[in-house]
């Protein structure tokens, strides 16, 4: 706090302690009193952060009394600490369905969303620095949560949906947890929420200016209009055109700039397609692990899976491959990461596009699935890769790229490994869009490029190269024989799951990129 009061900018600073003490004493978030013996509080402080909007420009500055949980005592202070969030996948979805549908999308923003759960034990805490009352043996007595409590976030969400299920008329989906539903005649309402991030999809503006205006009278919120900007991407739509598009071109470049790749030649490939990445690679002598010792290579394989979950399926094989090496990295890896940076810096433009014709126009499978795999890529282990993707109009909303849990002994046996990986999405696709209100009708296409695991997936062939495996593989059967997924053959060259599995050369890439729905 006092580094703050020495800056320039040091009134916009204390606007900022003194609009979260202000909203600290409206909210009745906690009272003064002397701590009884016995007991322990613990501790607090502040924390700053400056907001931006999407262009780099300051949005606004913030002060958060934080308290330090990690001091709390299980069974004690705290109990419970689950809460769920809003998956990409559920979020992509209803953005998807927004521009195939040309639904309203409206966000907005619950100010210091935790402070209104009710906090279920007594706990004490240090009073904040600066904002002292009374002698060194007062302190705070919480009677609501706080950021930095353990509860904290499960109190916030038990709240949140208290009034949105118990009071405006909403369901929590099971599909996922941090979705709700507002069905109303012919309205429907689909809003997912990222903790304290809240987004509207209905085919009825007057509805959502409805339930905007209630939820303000529940907690103090900044409506913030027609979605534009959501988790760090950036949102633009063609609402003639039926488009919507998702960038994260400012995290891109940010991220270049955090590792001193800003100016670094790009490259047409995700990954060297002749490159395959082993443990054998790692330091082993003492010289190159002290050159290794300053090299971020774990917070940069970070950054690039927060992307890669994001709106980047090109390279979610490239980051998965990279994630193997986070706990002994070496030279070969981190000159990997760095030619993942220099293919970066040549696709910021790259957008996740969304649309197509609505489901009423063309009453077809509401989306499409694609499972490809790559048997024994690994060098150190064996195992295979197996990649999905997951179609609503002409972009993927969900993907996946990682490697299997053992050895098979085949193509046949690693593509069906893989088409039980997609087909259990696919399955939660199903009940997802069934509780948004859609109807599923019929089987769901899982598109494969293996004949023989198609085979496996319809009758008990090929039983000498399969009678291993778990009996939990055979569910694909299952599902197909119930008429809930029905396997098709597709060339590979039609097939965008393959970027998913392997490393691939440049043709092929912007080929698989193009079936994903990345365009500039």
């Amino acid at each position: 706090m006092k580094e703050a009061l020495a800056r320039p900018d040091s009134q916009e600073w204390m606007e900022a302690f003194l609009e979260e003490m202000n909203a600290h004493k409206v909210n009745k978030t906690w009272q003064v009193v002397p701590l009884p013996p016995g007991c322990k509080a613990i501790g607090s402080r502040w924390v700053l952060a400056e907001k931006d909007n999407y262009d780099g420009t300051l949005e606004r500055r913030k002060a958060r009394i934080v308290a330090q949980g990690f001091s709390q005592r299980p069974g004690v202070d705290f109990f419970e600490t689950f809460a769920p969030t809003a998956k990409f996948a559920s979020i992509r979805t209803v953005l998807a369905l927004a521009a195939v549908e040309d639904l309203h999308l409206r966000s907005f923003d619950i100010s210091h969303a935790f402070i209104n759960g009710d906090l279920d034990v007594v706990v004490y805490m240090r009073q904040p620095e600066g904002f002292h009352e009374g002698g060194p043996e007062m302190v705070c007595q919480l009677d609501k949560a706080l950021y930095g409590l353990r509860q904290a976030a499960r109190l916030w969400r038990l709240k949140l949906m208290s009034v949105l299920v118990d009071k405006m008329g909403f369901t929590c989906i099971h599909s996922d947890n941090s979705i709700y539903v507002f069905q109303k005649g012919n309205v429907r309402v689909i809003m997912p929420v990222f903790v304290d991030d809240g987004t509207m999809a209905s085919n009825s503006l007057q509805i959502l200016d409805t339930l905007v205006t209630e939820l303000a009278t529940h907690f103090k919120l900044r409506d913030l209009g027609e979605t534009s900007y959501l988790l760090g991407i950036h949102i633009t739509r063609d609402r003639g055109q039926h488009r919507l598009y998702l960038s994260q071109r400012k995290y891109i470049l940010e991220m270049l700039e955090r590792y001193h790749m800003g100016e670094c030649t790009p490259v047409t490939t995700p990954m060297d397609p002749g490159l395959r990445l082993s443990k054998a690679m790692s330091p082993a002598t003492d010289e190159e692990r002290e050159e290794m010792a300053g090299v971020p290579y774990i917070n940069a394989v970070g950054s690039l899976l927060y992307l890669a979950q994001g709106t980047r399926p090109d390279i979610s094989y490239a980051v998965g491959v990279l994630c193997r090496f986070c706990a002994y990295p070496g030279q070969a890896h981190w000159k990997a990461v760095k030619h993942l940076f220099r293919y970066l810096k040549g696709t910021l433009d790259l957008k996740l596009a969304y649309g197509g014709p609505s489901f009423s126009a063309a009453p077809k499978e509401l989306f499409s699935a694609y499972s490809d795999a790559d048997h024994g890529g690994n060098p150190d282990n064996g195992r295979s890769t197996s990649g999905y993707v997951l179609h609503i109009g002409a972009g993927a909303v969900s993907w996946s790229s990682k490697l299997q849990p053992f050895v098979t002994k085949s193509t046949t046996e690693a593509e069906y490994v893989a088409g039980v990986d997609a087909g259990s999405e696919v399955l939660w696709m199903r009940n997802l869009l069934t509780e948004y209100g859609y109807r599923v009708e019929g089987a769901s296409t899982l598109h494969m490029d293996n004949q023989s695991a198609i085979s496996t997936s319809k009758h008990p062939e090929h039983h000498g190269r399969m009678q291993h495996l778990d009996l939990r593989f055979y569910w694909l059967r299952e599902k197909v024989e119930e008429g809930i997924i029905r396997p098709v053959f597709i060339p590979t060259d039609q097939m965008p799951a393959d970027i998913l599995t392997k490393a691939l050369a440049r043709d092929r890439v912007v080929k698989c990129r193009e079936m994903l729905g990345l365009v500039e």
